[in-house]
C-alpha cells in the first residue's frame, strides 16, 4: 500500500469522515480514490484499539486513511503520533507543537503530516498555540512565513488552517494561500466548508498557486441519522474538483 495521496490532477485530494469500515469503501469508490478517509483517534479508549481497528479501514481503502485528532484537540497530540508510528497511513492530522514527534516516529518523509494553526482575525497572521499546554496559554500569534517555516523545520507537510470558519475570514484565507504558494508549502483548509463554498475555497487556493489543496469537509455532508458521509456528496465533491482544474 502507498505512503502518497493520490490527488486529482496531481493537485486535490478530498478529506473526509468515515462513520462506518463500509462507508469509509464506498466513500473512497465514489471519489475514484481521490480522498483521504478520516478516523478519529478521540473515538476509542486506547491507542492499542484505535490501531486495530484502523488498520481494518486501511485495508479497505488502500491505506487512504487520515488519522484525525478529534475538532483539532490538542489531547490526542500524542495518541496521534502512537497510532501513525504503527499504522504508517497516508494522512496524519496534528497540532502544531505535534508535527516534530509524528514525523519522527513515522521515520519516512512520505506520509503527509499537517499542522494545526488557527485564524486570528488579522490577515497575514496566525495562532500556532495549538498544542496540549499552548492552548491553554497566551495566544502565540506569528507571521505566516514563520509558522510554514516552522512546520518546514519539524517535517510537517502542510498547513491546516482551522478552524476558519467557510468564507467568513476570506482576506484571512486568501493571505494564507499566497504564502503557501510562495513557500511551496501545501494548504489544508478546514472548518465551515460545505457543498456551497467548496468551489469557492478551493478556487482561491489553486488561483494563488498552491502546489497541493486537501480540503476537509466534514459535517455539511454527514447524514445526522446514520452519522455516515453521503456518498452522493463525495461525488459531488469530485466533480467540482474536476471541474476546477
Amino acid at each position: 500500500m502507498t505512503l502518497t495521496p493520490n490527488f486529482y490532477q496531481d493537485r486535490l485530494c478530498l478529506n473526509v469522515l468515515a462513520g462506518s469500515k463500509q462507508n469509509a469503501a464506498d466513500i473512497w469508490q465514489a471519489a475514484e480514490g481521490h480522498v483521504l478517509v478520516g478516523v478519529l483517534s478521540k473515538n476509542y479508549a486506547s491507542s492499542e484499539a484505535a490501531i486495530a481497528d484502523m488498520r481494518d479501514y486501511a485495508a479497505r481503502i488502500d491505506n487512504a486513511l487520515s488519522v484525525g485528532l478529534g475538532a483539532g484537540d490538542p489531547n490526542q497530540s500524542a495518541m496521534v503520533s502512537e497510532i501513525a508510528a504503527a499504522l504508517q497511513p497516508q494522512h496524519v492530522n496534528q497540532v502544531f507543537t505535534g508535527v516534530a514527534t509524528t514525523r519522527a516516529r513515522l521515520g519516512q518523509p512520505l506520509t503527509v503530516v499537517n499542522g494545526l494553526v488557527s485564524p486570528t482575525g488579522t490577515p497575514g497572521r496566525v495562532k500556532i498555540s495549538t498544542g496540549p499546554r499552548s492552548s491553554k496559554g497566551v495566544d502565540a500569534i506569528v507571521p505566516i512565513a514563520s509558522a510554514i517555516a516552522l512546520l518546514q523545520d519539524m517535517g510537517g507537510s502542510s498547513l491546516k488552517y482551522f478552524p476558519m470558519g467557510g468564507l467568513s475570514a476570506v482576506a484571512e484565507y486568501r493571505a494564507v494561500a499566497e504564502a503557501c504558494a510562495r513557500y511551496d508549502f501545501w494548504l489544508e483548509p478546514t472548518g465551515g466548508i460545505d457543498l456551497g463554498n467548496f468551489a469557492d475555497i478551493v478556487r482561491i487556493a489553486l488561483e494563488a498557486g498552491v502546489s497541493k489543496v486537501i480540503p476537509h469537509v466534514y459535517s455539511a455532508i454527514i447524514d445526522s441519522a446514520s452519522g455516515e458521509t453521503r456518498v452522493d456528496d463525495v461525488r459531488q465533491l469530485l466533480a467540482t474538483c474536476k471541474s476546477l482544474l
